[in-house]
């Protein structure tokens, strides 16, 4: 009954932790290129009092054993890079990723991190940068004169300007980076992942060549967290947590009942 006790309260954590994550993934229904995370679970070490397949009297083998499990615990929030909804702006300097991939981002101290987040716009100098202000890597600048910003499929950036309206220059080119495993990436916030000795080595290549996806000029993708299975998976948190404590409550009555007999 003791056992019982603290293999209820490692399910209740377990399910606090699911809680946690759904509640992200809700809390951030509407950001701009997220992905959902997924709890997985598995259970603890057991207790063999006896082992399937043991020798019995007359040499039977029993075919099954005696094991009582320690309970559960999370083994990993899985982020899932399926395709979020192409919503489209209006803002020539929106992006959206269809397909695998992500933007480089080039952060203040040097160190590149990666996103799905497309919402571009221009600094002081015409510098292509976040919402943040992180430059795009590559760097690309957009002339004061540009009249018109045109991004290809392909990525690439190129502008008419008020000096000469009827020829394009081309300014530059957006590559994107996709990884054998995007799921170890690190998330680090401000919609930015960082890579890891899990996610592989980053594969830079041109949108549409080498595994990666295109850039959708003035759309911007979408989470792909869907509310209704969220709040489903909300309910059954809940239920699974009210179950644990009510093992909780019966092996504490059962334990007052052992003590009254005591007494």
């Amino acid at each position: 009954m003791i056992k019982a006790l603290f293999t209820s309260s490692t399910g209740m954590n377990a399910q606090s932790t699911a809680l946690d994550n759904t509640a992200n993934n809700l809390a951030n229904v509407n950001t701009t290129g997220f992905k959902r995370g997924e709890t997985t679970f598995q259970d603890l070490v057991y207790v063999t009092a006896q082992a399937p397949g043991t020798t019995a009297a007359q040499g039977l083998e029993l075919p099954v054993g005696l094991q009582v499990g320690s309970g559960s615990r999370v083994s990993g929030i899985t982020k899932t890079f399926t395709q979020g909804g192409l919503v489209a702006t209006q803002n020539p300097l929106d992006v959206a990723i269809e397909g695998q991939g992500f933007f480089q981002v080039l952060l203040p101290n040097g160190e590149i991190r990666y996103t799905r987040d497309g919402a571009l716009r221009v600094n002081a100098t015409g510098t292509l940068v976040t919402s943040d202000g992180f430059f795009v890597s590559p760097q690309i600048t957009i002339p004061a004169q540009a009249t018109q910003v045109t991004i290809g499929t392909d990525g690439t950036v190129s502008a008419i300007t008020a000096g000469a309206t009827n020829a394009t220059t081309v300014l530059g080119q957006l590559t994107l980076t996709r990884f054998l495993n995007p799921s170890g990436l690190l998330a680090e916030g401000r919609n930015l992942l960082a890579e890891t000795a899990a996610s592989g080595p980053p594969i830079i290549a041109t949108p549409g060549q080498n595994g990666v996806g295109f850039v959708q000029q003035g759309f911007l993708e979408r989470s792909n967290v869907d509310v209704v299975t969220e709040l489903v998976s909300l309910i059954i948190t809940q239920r699974a947590y009210e179950f644990n404590t009510r093992a909780v409550r019966t092996a504490d009555n059962m334990l007052a009942s052992t003590t009254d007999l005591i007494r």
